[in-house]
């Protein structure tokens, strides 16, 4: 079982890092997990170079999932579900065969629609808008959650 997370940006809190490598190391006792970060491109602030910026980076992310991947992204607009619900996510899709579960974390500006369409699942923690730094360290304590 390989767990994958591709997530646009770096993290440059300590804080984070520190919640980020705590759950890790945890988890790298027991699965193969591993984080995959995507260059974040700047905001340019118009709509039209903001939908570029979108499909600059969902290429990026694209470009990085294999075929026999499930994916699941995290999108507001997503399913909201509960840890409850999402360990059932995972231990579902490495029951059907899947060898790898990819979630994917946009940027700043969400997730390019081409990405939410190449997911088997569209997720949501909460209909809040959290900084996308944040949302990977929530994600991985969820993970950690959902497999103990």
């Amino acid at each position: 079982m390989k767990i994958q997370i591709i997530a646009v940006g770096t993290i440059k809190e300590n804080y984070i890092k520190d919640g980020i490598k705590f759950y890790l190391d945890k988890l790298k006792k027991i699965y193969d997990i591993e984080i995959v970060e995507i260059k974040e491109e700047e905001d340019p602030g118009t709509p039209a170079s903001r939908e570029k910026v979108l499909e600059t980076e969902g290429e990026r992310i694209l470009y990085k999932i294999d075929r026999e991947s499930f994916v699941i992204a995290l999108a507001i607009e997503g399913k909201e579900v509960s840890t409850e619900e999402f360990a059932s996510l995972i231990k579902k899709a490495f029951g059907m065969g899947y060898k790898k579960v990819v979630f994917v974390i946009g940027g700043s500006l969400g997730i390019w629609g081409k990405v939410k369409e190449r997911a088997d699942v569209n997720i949501s923690f909460s209909k809040m808008t959290f900084p996308h730094q944040l949302t990977r360290l929530l994600l991985l304590e969820q993970i950690y959650y959902a497999l103990l």
